[in-house]
């Protein structure tokens, strides 16, 4: 992907885009980048037309008129859901065979971005296969868990930094799956850091933005280490993410019974490889599986796991404030 708007950088320019997936951060970069090479970063004469409120002709007559100022015209025609196996409702048809017949020989003083953000495209469609072949197609799709190391060390290459393991496993867990959160979270670290600075687990910790399920594995460690202070303060830092105290139950249900079926994998002899390839869990949460099981017993890792089954019961039935139940487990777990 970010080769292919290197070529755009050097002025490689293509009559023609189709830009598909559901990446945001692929698909702004590379309007960014088409409007500060095909048109110097002047807006003027740059279209944007959202397909479903208009049909695909009405876009096509204007990339088919000459620009009135400048010798070259930027259009940007997003949501084509006619790729789509459902496309969605609206109000007018849009004309494909226009389409097609365009495709054939666009004009050379417009360049025309299609985009099409969607997971899933109908590929036995003769549009779709057409937009793939006869246009820059760009595939704009979500980073693969297995891709995100990549482009983490990609990131912070390009910000000058460097960033250790652990804290690495931290960004993996929490944002990988978001380029442009990936790259807001990278930036703010260099920012920390400065130039040739080094971001370690303190520093990826204290400062990377904390999912709920991050946060809950923050959460399981304050109750191992019997901190009750730690433990409700984390508690809150949850609440102000509107987090329900019900779902909070949930989260640490899921990390004590991870803990618990890493124990008995270990037991069995798996290798944390194969520990992970049975769960299917992020690699990260089953390393911190794996580093807590030994602390705790079978038989306690049980009476943890139904206090919280419990609670959750009560929070349901309305036995006891949600808030107040919450609390009270944490302190009985501590």
């Amino acid at each position: 992907m970010m080769d292919q708007i290197t070529k755009i950088k050097s002025n490689q320019l293509q009559s023609v885009y189709f830009a598909f997936g559901t990446e945001s951060f692929f698909l702004e970069q590379l309007k960014k980048r088409l409007v500060n090479t095909a048109l110097e970063g002047d807006k003027t004469n740059l279209s944007v037309y959202d397909l479903e409120e208009t049909p695909i002709q009405d876009v096509l007559a204007d990339a088919e008129t000459f620009p009135f100022f400048g010798d070259r015209k930027l259009i940007f025609a997003i949501n084509a859901s006619f790729v789509k196996t459902k496309p969605d409702k609206t109000p007018f048809e849009h004309d494909i065979a226009y389409l097609q017949e365009y495709l054939q020989n666009p004009p050379e003083y417009s360049i025309l971005l299609i985009t099409a953000p969607y997971e899933k495209l109908d590929e036995r469609k003769k549009v779709t296969k057409q937009l793939k072949k006869q246009t820059y197609a760009v595939d704009c799709q979500a980073v693969q868990e297995k891709d995100a190391r990549t482009w983490i060390q990609s990131l912070t290459n390009s910000y000058g930094i460097e960033i250790d393991r652990d804290a690495m496993e931290i960004l993996e867990a929490e944002v990988s799956s978001n380029i442009q959160l990936l790259q807001s979270e990278i930036g703010k670290l260099a920012l920390y850091v400065g130039e040739n600075g080094v971001v370690t687990k303190e520093v990826a910790r204290q400062l990377v933005s904390h999912t709920p399920t991050t946060t809950s594995i923050a959460l399981v460690d304050a109750v191992m280490k019997g901190s009750i202070q730690e433990a409700i303060h984390i508690y809150k830092d949850l609440e102000k993410m509107n987090e329900d105290p019900i779902a909070m139950i949930g989260l640490l249900a899921y990390q004590f019974r991870m803990i618990l079926r890493v124990k008995q994998l270990k037991k069995k002899g798996y290798s944390q490889f194969q520990i992970q390839k049975n769960i299917g869990a992020h690699p990260y949460v089953i390393k911190v599986a794996m580093a807590r099981e030994a602390k705790l017993s079978e038989e306690r890792l049980a009476y943890i796991i139904s206090q919280l089954a419990e609670t959750d019961a009560k929070m349901k039935q309305g036995l006891m404030e949600k808030g107040l139940a919450f609390e009270l487990l944490l302190m009985d777990l501590v």
